[in-house]
This record gives structure tokens, C-alpha cells and sequence, in this order.
């Protein structure tokens, strides 16, 4: 069996200043920060107490519960910004989603408390 190489030329986008592309590129473009106190738990005792968390993100606009029970919360944000990639670049399926022999997305992250 031959494999194929496939280049989606698409733009996806899940991170702490929007959930697409759309709203990640106004928000950046008004100056505005996804940094914020920590809300995913008690940080208190921690002598960094923000971060970049992703909000108001629902896995299940893109992939079943089931699926999503099987998967982390950071893969979740990785299928999801790949999905919107794909959907960016103007490639549809009739097929539901599966999961890949493999798959690849980049997200550049960085932190820093001082």
C-alpha cells in the first residue's frame, strides 16, 4: 500500500485569547492578554498564581463525549484547532471523526512567573 502525503493549507486557532481564528486574531490585534489569574485550581500556596488558560472552550462542538473522554484536555484543543484548519481550508468529509494513524499541529507556548 502506497501512502499519500496531505497538506492542509488551513488556519485553526484555540488558545487563552480566542477559541478561532477570528476572535484570537481581534484580540490580539486590540492588545488584549489571555494572561489571567488561575481559576483551574487553588494556586494559592504557588508563587505564580497566573497563566494562560483557554476559556470557554466546549470540546463537544467538534467531537462526540465518547471521544472526548478518551482524550486529555490538551489533545483537545490540538483536534480542535486542526479541525478548524481543515474546515479553513475548504476540505469536507462525510466521514465522522476517527482516529488518525497519526497527525501533527504546532502551538507555540511559553510561561514565565518571576
Amino acid at each position: 500500500m502506497s501512502k499519500r502525503r496531505v497538506v492542509v493549507t488551513g488556519l485553526g486557532h484555540v488558545s487563552p485569547v480566542g477559541n478561532d481564528v477570528a476572535t484570537g486574531w481581534a484580540n490580539l490585534l486590540a492588545g488584549k492578554s489571555g494572561i489571567a489569574k488561575i481559576t483551574r485550581f487553588d494556586a494559592s500556596d504557588m508563587a505564580c498564581q497566573i497563566a494562560g488558560e483557554v476559556k470557554d472552550f466546549n470540546i463537544g462542538d467538534y467531537i462526540s463525549p465518547k471521544e472526548a473522554r478518551r482524550n486529555d484536555l490538551f489533545i483537545h484543543y490540538g483536534i480542535a484547532a486542526a479541525l478548524q484548519a481543515v474546515a479553513d481550508a475548504g476540505w469536507t468529509t462525510s466521514r465522522a471523526w476517527t482516529r488518525p494513524e497519526s497527525a501533527s499541529t504546532s502551538a507555540p507556548a511559553s510561561a514565565a512567573c518571576r
